[in-house]
């Protein structure tokens, strides 16, 4: 049946984005990065593709922009490396794949997909995820490539922050680097993708939510496809992604409901941050807890939508 009209929703982090460190160029720079990643999607859906292929496109494009956190743009952790986790899920069986703490392919959710469709697993790590993204002939690139200042002055600010011994000045922004995407294809089919460099200077080895299936990212055709961004180690804990299926599936709330509910509820226990969602109705929803959240849209009557704050 392809009587569905396509929908797609996609985030590229959360935090304590102000309004005053905000420049009009670096405001429409953000702007002009999220449209170009709604627009890879778009295309893809456009065309008759699949919500996979769309979630895919999405993230790829956000990767590849050194504005979000995640491929290019990936932040440092506290010995100056770079790791990389991201995930992919397939709404109409529940296929998953998920990658954590790599470094080298250039698009991480090509390597969660290539888990997902050339294994049996359903997450590797580390080296041994390394070495499976050179096997099938993933596109690697260089520490040049991912490197950029931006990354690199925010971790020296950090490490010095932490060094005068300041408690947390409340930048909930470090905590929040990802970008992710979920659709609705035309035949009804859902699907959802998240990517990250993780948290600036945090620990090497370091996991978040991103790459935990049920947590930063969850997809079934029966309820709904949620990508995360935020504090991951809360949305780990309190099992978001699922806790929305959960809400849809057994409690009979409406996507809005159930995503709008956990995000507020997860707030005062320190789960700052958002998600993007949708369902097989075409209902979007872009809740967040925190100062803002850069997102996109694009609606079943094919409007297209950006928004920082």
């Amino acid at each position: 049946m392809t009587d569905f009209k396509p929908v797609l929703a996609l985030h590229g982090g959360a935090g304590t984005i102000s309004r005053a460190k905000m420049t009009p160029e670096r405001e429409a720079a953000y702007h002009a990065g999220l449209m170009t990643a709604l627009t890879a999607g778009r295309v893809v859906l456009a065309a008759g593709g699949t919500a996979l292929d769309a979630v895919t496109a999405t993230v790829m494009a956000l990767e590849d922009d050194p504005l979000f956190n995640a491929g290019r743009g990936a932040v440092l952790t506290s010995a100056a490396t770079q790791e990389m986790d991201a995930a992919i899920m397939d709404g109409r069986d529940r296929r998953a794949g998920a990658v954590a703490g790599i470094f080298g392919p250039r698009n991480p959710v090509l390597a969660a997909r290539a888990v997902m469709e050339r294994t049996e697993h359903v997450m590797l790590a580390g080296e041994g995820a390394n070495a499976f993204c050179r096997e099938v002939g993933l596109e690697i690139m260089g520490p040049d490539y991912f490197l950029t200042p931006a990354r690199q002055d925010a971790l020296r600010r950090e490490l010095e922050r932490r060094a005068s011994g300041a408690g947390d000045d409340g930048d909930a922004a470090r905590k929040h680097g990802t970008v992710g995407a979920v659709a609705l294809d035309r035949y009804g089919h859902l699907a959802a993708a998240t990517s990250t460099g993780g948290m600036t200077a945090k620990m090497p080895g370091r996991v978040g939510d991103s790459p935990v299936i049920g947590a930063g990212t969850f997809a079934d055709d029966a309820t709904c496809a949620v990508s995360a961004t935020g504090h991951g180690e809360y949305f780990i804990r309190y099992a978001v992604g699922h806790e929305i299926d959960a809400r849809m599936r057994w409690a009979g709330q409406g996507l809005i409901e159930a995503a709008s509910g956990i995000v507020t509820e997860i707030a005062p226990l320190g789960g700052s941050g958002g998600l993007v969602a949708v369902d097989r109705k075409g209902n979007i929803a872009v809740p967040f807890n925190s100062e803002g959240m850069y997102r996109a849209f694009m609606t079943a009557d094919g409007e297209m939508h950006t928004g920082i704050f």
